[in-house]
């Protein structure tokens, strides 16, 4: 078995440094892209292992192949958000996409918002006006439907998700993904609640609707896995209801209160998959004369507005959005830049924040 390439052996081999070819193959720091290029055409031949998958005349290829340039010939590139739904001051991508704009702009791109109606994700089409001949790369928020993923990823057009579709085994999109961390934050918050003799937790939330609600639903299984609490689904609302009419006023609530009534008894804690369905269980249980936190700890997650001013004030998990946007940017720009790229999956920071419903 041959022995495994180190990146002081591309440096031997080139007569670099390792801290210079650490920079190349990590992308980071500042090097002349001359200097970059060599350092990963010597990777790619001597089979390092983030790149054993690539064959050398295939990089080479790529490296001779005019890139695509941060700015359009025309004088303006177009960058597409799409979405499924009305991203209003409250979703943290509002805040988000202001960074993502400034960053784009710097790089000569112009952003543009399209809505995908029920009817064009139902068809996989792509809404009326979007022009994909003039489309340098699209960044999809609230599109969790994987055959229109799918569907996108077959365009042929740089293509960034923040979260995404529930994967289905043995099928993945083709895609970069970004996403908030899910995890780290829940294990502190379960370690925290322990610490204060809370011993059983449930969780409310689709947990097929998106990767986030999903992540955050095994988080909190893993969380008390590690904290020796027991975990149990009796507590643990995680569907929706097929049959609820949307026109009702407040079909989630009216679900949420339902299911409650057939818990045997209430969990010291629940989690939600985010502040909004923190507020429906916060409404559902004031009709049935339940009080957080005297009745049970609630918390959200996503820190959006609301979660400041709701009474009880909602302990969260903030949602850097400006971090968020950051990574958003440059993700897409290196796609459209060097579309040979390995698809990344990117994790951004979370912080608990603790406020009334904890008594914090």
């Amino acid at each position: 078995m041959a022995e495994r390439v180190t990146i002081q052996d591309i440096a031997d081999a080139l007569g670099l440094s390792r801290n210079t070819v650490s920079k190349a193959i990590n992308n980071t720091g500042v090097l002349a892209d001359a200097t970059r290029e060599k350092i990963l055409l010597k990777a790619v031949e001597m089979g390092y292992k983030q790149f054993s998958y690539i064959k050398p005349e295939d990089f080479r290829t790529s490296l001779s192949a005019e890139p695509k340039t941060a700015v359009s010939p025309e004088g303006g590139g177009i960058i597409a958000v799409l979405t499924t739904c009305q991203l209003g001051n409250s979703h943290f991508s509002s805040t988000m996409l202001d960074k993502v704009h400034r960053e784009l702009s710097q790089a000569g791109y112009s952003l543009t918002m399209y809505r995908i109606s029920p009817e064009d994700l139902k068809a996989c089409r792509l809404p009326s006006a979007f022009p994909p001949e003039k489309t340098d790369g699209i960044m999809c928020i609230e599109v969790f439907d994987f055959a229109y993923g799918t569907f996108l990823t077959s365009l042929g057009i740089p293509l960034l998700f923040i979260d995404g579709p529930v994967p289905i085994p043995g099928k993945k999109l083709a895609t970069d993904m970004l996403v908030m961390n899910n995890r780290s934050e829940i294990y502190t918050f379960v370690a925290k609640m322990k610490e204060r003799g809370k011993k059983t937790f449930g969780y409310i939330g689709h947990t097929m609707h998106c990767i986030s609600f999903q992540e955050r639903f095994l988080a909190l299984q893993e969380a008390l896995r590690f904290c020796e609490l027991p975990f149990n689904e009796k507590y643990c609302i995680t569907g929706v209801d097929p049959d609820i009419d949307i026109g009702s006023g407040s079909p989630y609530q009216d679900y949420l209160s339902k299911e409650l009534d057939k818990m045997p008894e209430l969990p010291d804690v629940f989690l939600c998959a985010n502040d909004f369905v923190a507020y429906d269980l916060l409404q559902a249980c004031r009709k049935k004369g339940l009080q957080v936190p005297r009745d049970f700890y609630l918390c959200g997650f996503d820190d959006s507005a609301e979660s400041r001013v709701t009474t009880p004030t909602l302990t969260t998990i903030h949602i850097h959005s400006q971090i968020m946007g950051f990574s958003a940017a440059q993700l897409l720009l290196t796609r459209i830049k060097y579309p040979y790229l390995h698809y990344r999956t990117v994790y951004t920071e979370t912080s608990l924040i603790c406020r009334e419903s904890t008594e914090s």
